[in-house]
């Protein structure tokens, strides 16, 4: 299959999405490629129920709302959307005017060229750790162990286990523990990395009995042979082993993250993220930008909100590009009566 787009975005996650909004605006078309089966990169991945609270103006939702609501904002302009493809490889395809113009394959034979390039790939690809001195704790996979929420109701009524002591450990052990039938948090010392408003409410529901603490553990067996049936823990002080009734084991451990074929792209690097400047967030290759987690530059910040400012100033760039010499169309949503029709704000 063969494509022609003015943005070809690598990434379907909140940051590629929104740039098919800020890239409409200016009137320009957008192809996103993910190697995901489904828009929202990790927060639909992940944690398609966690809470988001630094979304402007959205005092919360869930991730995959947050998800859908992006959905939601660019129904009215033109994309196109390619699911479980993998960008195999960036060449440059002409130059003219000295304007580089890229040819884009996939694995699934995807030929797209463009002149502009955003990379909005999150942290590249990524696996979750597994728990350390355990032989195939996969074969319990969707058995009795997993490695991320996707349905907070699977653990209600269950005796649930949690490791890890990150954001995500300490998030989840509070709001599992309202519907869990038992809720034990399990780490490795009793200090933890998350923060410490979540910390500090993790250890009143330890006081009040609605999680039980077991610091300092680490996971010695899963039991089971089909199914988890129970879990042996090991004290590392006294070095003692106790065995547990357990229906779900949720190891949150964090990500093992791979950039994949972006390494053989020939972009400069700092600390596996790419470098980027801060004028419009451009690689050291001219028509190819990186915004979102994977970019680096002096001050960056993984956060969503930042990969929305990034992207907007990138796409006004990727216009110039296009269209050299012409001056950017930039007008307040407010005052854009083509956009509010297109919206069906107004007739």
């Amino acid at each position: 299959m063969k494509i022609e787009t003015d943005i070809l975005v690598i990434g379907a996650g909140p940051v590629g999405l929104f740039t098919v909004f800020e890239a409409g605006l200016l009137g320009l078309k957008c192809t996103l490629i993910d190697n995901l089966d489904k828009v929202g990169g990790q927060c639909s991945e992940l944690y398609p129920e966690k809470p988001i609270y630094d979304i402007p103006g959205v005092p919360s939702q869930t991730a995959q709302e947050h998800v859908d609501a992006l959905m939601d904002q660019i129904k009215p302009f033109e994309y196109d959307l390619h699911l479980s493809q993998r960008v195999e490889s960036i060449d440059v395809h002409s130059t003219t005017d000295e304007i580089t113009t890229w040819m884009v394959k996939t694995n699934e034979g995807i030929e797209c060229t463009t002149k502009n390039i955003f990379i909005a790939a999150g942290a590249g690809s990524f696996e979750p750790r597994r728990p350390p001195n355990i032989e195939d704790p996969d074969k319990f996979l969707g058995s009795g162990v997993s490695y991320s929420v996707k349905s907070k109701d699977l653990y209600k009524d269950k005796n649930l286990f949690i490791f890890g002591g990150g954001d995500s450990a300490l998030d989840w052990a509070v709001e599992l523990a309202k519907t869990s039938k038992s809720l034990n948090l399990i780490h490795r010392r009793d200090q933890f990395r998350g923060a410490q408003h979540t910390e500090s409410q993790m250890r009143d529901l330890v006081k009040s009995g609605d999680i039980n603490l077991l610091t300092p553990f680490q996971i010695e067996e899963i039991i089971g042979d089909e199914k988890v049936t129970g879990v042996t823990l090991k004290n590392f002080d006294t070095k003692e082993s106790l065995t547990h009734e357990a229906d779900e084991l949720l190891f949150l451990f964090g990500l093992n993250k791979k950039l994949g074929p972006i390494l053989e792209w020939e972009l400069e690097l700092t600390s596996k993220k790419i470098t980027v400047n801060t004028e419009n967030f451009q690689t050291n290759k001219d028509g190819i930008f990186a915004v979102g987690d994977i970019n680096d530059y002096p001050g960056k910040l993984d956060l969503i909100l930042c990969g929305f400012h990034e992207t907007t100033l990138a796409v006004q760039k990727a216009f110039q590009r296009i269209f050299p010499g012409e001056r950017v169309p930039f007008g307040y949503t407010t005052s854009n009566t083509k956009l509010q029709r297109k919206l069906g704000v107004v007739d």
